[in-house]
């Protein structure tokens, strides 16, 4: 297997791998997946150990980073028998950083094992502190556990990031109230811009809320000082003098930030999306299963840095209109 550098034709490093070990989850948030969604059989989901395998293969092209995403990756029954083995990778100084996207409802049972294993900051996908709005959004009635798992991250001496997606007309109005909250804690948030991805009940149209128009609302009650912080991933930040905190913004709509991209996304069945707002894709779970199979991964990852795009195709413009990708986010890795 060749063991060149992952570069893309616009001379763009892939130095950041986020890893989807299951498209299931235990909440069903209205712009993420649909209520009664179908998820995969077992049999078409990679392995554990494919999925070290698949892990491995990324760390040896250069990869320094991995994120493990779902769905939610805590769901997925002994995930950490797979953190503990890219963890030694990690010890080994092969791998520089290796954390996780999760909605913190299993977090209690997990957090001082996954710092044990060398984890050592998290995100959380939290969208309102809201009993009512958190059950409307999710569908689920799980806030407390949420913050039971934001507890026990902390007190395992994880840094916590919480991301929470800005809806318009429904979360909009709470968001300073969050941020104070997050920051008095003295954890990070994030805003994220709702992206068209997968069919839901509701039109994106009326979700889609432009994060210029809440750093607008942000400046009147606050001062955001931009600072050049960087954790691998699009977002922007800015410090807010009055809380001390920082405040991340990943403006995919209003703002492309594809220039800089350094990542990549596999789905927990092997599959490579060089870009979360495109179709294209490569089947690394048949070069894994194939008669050779460092080889046939190793041409399969090539002519993913060739087929690597340029920028998303992401669009918010007309209701009723079709989603960018017909997949949902569950399934290409938060």
């Amino acid at each position: 297997m060749s063991l060149n550098s992952l570069k893309d034709t616009f001379g763009r490093q892939i130095t950041y791998l986020r890893l989807s070990v299951t498209d299931r989850c235990d909440l069903r948030c209205t712009y993420c997946m649909a209520e009664h969604m179908t998820f995969l059989p077992k049999r078409d989901v990679l392995s554990l150990e494919e999925l070290e395998r698949l892990a491995g293969a990324f760390i040896d092209r250069g990869v320094k980073k991995i994120r493990i995403t779902g769905g939610e990756p805590l769901v997925r029954r002994d995930i950490m028998t797979l953190m503990a083995r890219l963890g030694q990778r990690l010890e080994a100084g092969e791998l520089e950083e290796l954390t996780l996207t999760t909605n913190a409802t299993q977090l209690s049972h997990h957090a001082d094992v996954l710092k044990s294993l060398g984890v050592r900051r998290i995100n959380v996908s939290l969208d309102t502190l809201d009993d009512r709005q958190f059950e409307n959004l999710t569908r689920r009635n799980a806030l407390s556990k949420v913050l039971k798992g934001l507890d026990a991250a902390q007190n395992a001496g994880l840094k916590v990031k919480i991301n929470t997606v800005a809806l318009k007309g429904v979360n909009e109005h709470e968001i300073p109230a969050m941020i104070e909250w997050a920051h008095g804690r003295g954890m990070d948030l994030t805003l994220i811009e709702v992206m068209p991805l997968g069919e839901i009940e509701v039109d994106r149209v009326d979700q889609y809320l432009p994060l210029t128009a809440v750093q607008d609302r942000l400046q009147r009650q606050w001062t955001l000082t931009p600072i050049d912080m960087r954790t691998g991933g699009p977002a922007r930040y800015a410090r807010i003098e009055e809380t001390g905190g920082v405040l991340g913004m990943i403006t995919p709509l209003t703002n492309n930030f594809c220039a800089g991209c350094n990542r990549v996304r596999v789905t927990c069945t092997g599959q490579i999306y060089m870009c979360l707002g495109h179709s294209d894709r490569i089947d690394l779970r048949s070069a894994l299963r194939s008669d050779e199979p460092d080889a046939a991964l190793g041409d399969a990852l090539d002519q993913a840095m060739l087929n690597k795009p340029e920028r998303h195709a992401f669009d918010i413009s007309e209701r009723g209109s079709a989603p960018a990708v017909s997949r949902h986010m569950s399934m290409t890795g938060g």
